[in-house]
């Protein structure tokens, strides 16, 4: 079984050269915590750089989002904006391609760099990259039929985030807690983090028993929103229990299913817990959002998306939905293809 627990990312927004530095200096950071040494700390420089510097030349509202798992030695990249888009996504992606007189070695280099690399663009809307850089002779995941990521980032003017989430891939078998401390700051984080912990003390725990522990657990803080839920690829159903504003949806080519949380405060009022079973369609990605996202988005922004790592899925939704004052966190599971 892999658990995987989730911490902030770091948000740079990328509006002057200046921005870049700091987003090089953050994951170098980034990059002693996780145990890289020199080599992959210089192949995420390297990411860093080329994807701020893309961002500054030919972007709009373009944001670096840093994210790193010590656990497994990787630390994660997101460069996202809001436009133009690459019409000629192949032909950006070779070496010596440049619509701005310079070499032309960003994309490029980028995927030569990173241990996992994807990307998504749509024009007008924007560009999505992912690049990801783990310590030598670390794959992950690499026996598991399921994969998942998220992004969570603080309300602005926060430097913690009062949202966090967690993963257990277990073979055909997944938990995914989403859970949101009321309000945000210091506070609202210590109650996001003791509902973490109680789900690392059995990970796979069904859903309303999850939602009972962190009850009980969470009445010593001011408590949360949190949303458990088990997807079992064998079965072809996902099981769920929440209270509080964190909505999941079931999404594909063809479904578009919400479930929802009961009403009530985590570690303050709940009801007695009721646990929901709904199938798994296939090919349908599994989204849980804190309410720092909007909840009316249309399911055709993630269906050009469906088979790409989930982090691209997640950060889409970021980028065009966050509401912008609160901490939002966006966690998607999908089968392997």
């Amino acid at each position: 079984m892999e658990v995987i627990t989730g911490r902030r990312h770091l948000d740079v927004p990328v509006g002057d050269p200046s921005r870049v530095g700091e987003a090089r200096r953050h994951a170098a950071q980034l990059a002693r915590e996780c145990g890289l040494d020199e080599v992959e700390a210089g192949r995420l420089a390297i990411i860093v750089n080329e994807l701020g510097t893309n961002l500054l030349r030919h972007a709009t509202d373009g944001r670096l989002l840093l994210g790193a798992r010590p656990d497994r030695r990787e630390v994660e990249v997101l460069a996202i904006d809001r436009g133009p888009g690459i019409g000629n996504l192949d032909r950006c992606m070779g070496d010596g391609y440049s619509t701005a007189g310079t070499p032309g070695t960003g994309l490029g280099a980028v995927r030569r760099q990173a241990d996992v690399f994807d990307i998504h663009s749509q024009v007008p809307s924007g560009t999505i990259v992912l690049a990801r850089v783990h310590a030598a002779g670390l794959e992950p995941g690499s026996d598991q039929r399921l994969c998942a990521a998220a992004v969570s980032v603080p309300a602005p003017g926060e430097r913690v985030c009062g949202d966090a989430w967690a993963f257990a891939l277990d073979g055909d078998r997944a938990a995914v807690l989403v859970t949101d401390g009321l309000g945000h700051g210091v506070a609202a984080a210590e109650a996001a983090q003791h509902s973490v912990e109680e789900f690392m003390e059995e990970p796979l725990a069904p859903p309303r028993r999850m939602l009972e522990r962190a009850h009980a657990r969470l009445r010593s803080t001011r408590g949360a929103a949190l949303m458990a839920l088990h997807a079992d690829n064998g079965s072809g159903t996902v099981r769920s229990c929440g209270a509080g504003n964190v909505v999941a949806r079931l999404v594909s080519g063809t479904t578009d299913r919400t479930l929802l949380t009961q009403h009530g405060t985590v570690g303050l009022t709940i009801r007695t817990p009721e646990e929901t079973s709904v199938a798994w369609p296939p090919h349908a990605l599994l989204v849980v959002c804190s309410d720092g996202i909007e909840t009316r988005w249309k399911p055709e922004l993630l269906r050009p998306v469906l088979g790409r790592d989930p982090a691209i899925a997640a950060a889409l939704l970021l980028r065009d939905h966050c509401r912008g004052r609160d901490d939002a966190t966006v966690a998607v599971l999908r089968r392997k293809d």
